[in-house]
């Protein structure tokens, strides 16, 4: 189970991450986790063009490597990207080596600055060489677009229940989300639209100092 809204409590305890945007100026953030994917990312990347809005797509990198054309777009078209391991591997089930080779793996193909950890979980010891060279971003709204026992109606539904200025909003180019992902952007945007708010993609900080392989000690 989880909250389609992160219970207030969560950010506190781990102040380091972005979990939020500013609300100001009627703008929100919508990202995108584990593409890029040769049929779905390039559809996403048309209804953002045509409603004229931004996203930060958190990129795998085999899978940037097995469709480099696909994540040269979502650089061309002005949106941001950032770093989602190598092979999307779970913080929690893996060794503190694996997961930093993991990530800076991936950091190489992708120079952003920004990591956002698979299914969110990482350790702390993780968080913390991690975050020495990269902002940590996470969300405080859960679209379930994943979830295959969810309609996209549903999605949409409770999507648009928490959907205001400020959010950072979590979604899906991939084959297994793709079911509830089309549909749910479709009326995100239409709300957005009504509503006169706007996406606009993430700062991306840029690659630090040492990326190339090593972490301090």
């Amino acid at each position: 189970m989880y909250a389609t809204r992160i219970p207030k409590t969560v950010p506190v305890l781990f102040p380091e991450f972005l979990w939020t945007g500013s609300p100001e100026d009627r703008a929100l953030h919508l990202t995108f986790d584990d593409g890029p994917h040769p049929e779905w990312t390039p559809r996403i990347l048309d209804m953002l063009a045509e409603a004229e809005q931004k996203a930060t797509f958190f990129c795998v990198g085999e899978n940037i490597e097995r469709h480099p054309a696909v994540f040269d777009r979502i650089r061309a078209e002005g949106h941001s990207w950032g770093n989602h391991t190598m092979r999307h591997e779970s913080g929690w089930n893996i060794s503190q080596y694996a997961y930093l080779k993991s990530f800076l793996d991936c950091e190489a193909l992708t120079q952003s600055g920004l990591f956002r950890p698979p299914y969110g979980r990482i350790k702390r010891s993780q968080a913390r060489s991690i975050g020495a060279r990269s902002k940590i971003v996470m969300w405080d709204l859960l679209t379930g677009d994943f979830d295959t026992r969810r309609s996209p109606e549903q999605c949409l539904k409770a999507t648009l229940r928490h959907l205001q200025p400020g959010a950072i909003a979590v979604m899906h180019d991939s084959q297994k989300a793709s079911g509830r992902t089309m549909g749910l952007l479709q009326g995100v945007l239409q709300q957005m639209q009504s509503q006169g708010w706007r996406s606009e993609a993430l700062a991306m900080p840029g690659a630090k100092a040492g990326i190339e392989g090593e972490f301090p000690h």
